[in-house]
């Protein structure tokens, strides 16, 4: 279960196609542990807006906005807004753990004999990905900077926030890195 989410989208009213009388209002949102993508029931005259980060219940100190996670949503459930953000809340999250997500470039194994698994990431090829083989044995990469000038290519979070959207989106179902199943 997600512990915090980012939001992406927030209808005060509920979702427009909803016929129910007394709409209730909703956030959609990112989990922050394992990119679940959420409805959250957002409390009465409770406000938030896209990249607040929400603790949601159980925990100890849920935010004070958060009546509790509704259900999990499909990438299609997603308004156009909330697409929008999508990127944004991913980066944030990149942001957040640095060191999670830096260990993928330290640590990637190869897949199959021809195969590596930092060919998953758009835009890194068999030449990018042998550069990034050959630095990282002579020393761990220590932060995303270090990656960039290292290896001579521009934003390493870049490239995992377009994964991780292809791997929400649907469009990646055979090797998943970082969207559970």
């Amino acid at each position: 279960m997600e512990k915090r989410a980012y939001v992406l989208d927030f209808l005060p009213t509920g979702w427009p196609s909803d016929r129910n009388f007394s709409r209730e209002s909703v956030a959609l949102a990112l989990g922050e542990d394992e990119f679940k993508l959420l409805e959250i029931l957002i409390k009465p005259n409770a406000k938030v807006s896209p990249g607040d980060r929400l603790t949601l219940p159980p925990t100890e100190s849920p935010s004070v906005a958060v009546e509790h996670v509704k259900r999990r949503l499909s990438f299609q459930d997603l308004t156009t807004s909330a697409r929008s953000e999508l990127p944004h809340a991913i980066e944030a999250i990149i942001e957040s753990y640095p060191e999670k997500f830096l260990r993928f470039f330290n640590e990637a194994q190869a897949i199959t004999r021809r195969f590596h698994m930092l060919e998953l990431l758009p835009g890194v090829g068999k030449k990018s990905m042998d550069t990034i083989v050959r630095e990282r044995v002579k020393a761990p990469f220590s932060s995303f900077a270090d990656l960039e000038a290292r290896v001579k290519i521009r934003s390493p979070q870049k490239l995992i926030v377009a994964r991780i959207e292809q791997e929400l989106s649907g469009e990646e179902e055979k090797y998943r890195i970082f969207v559970p199943r």
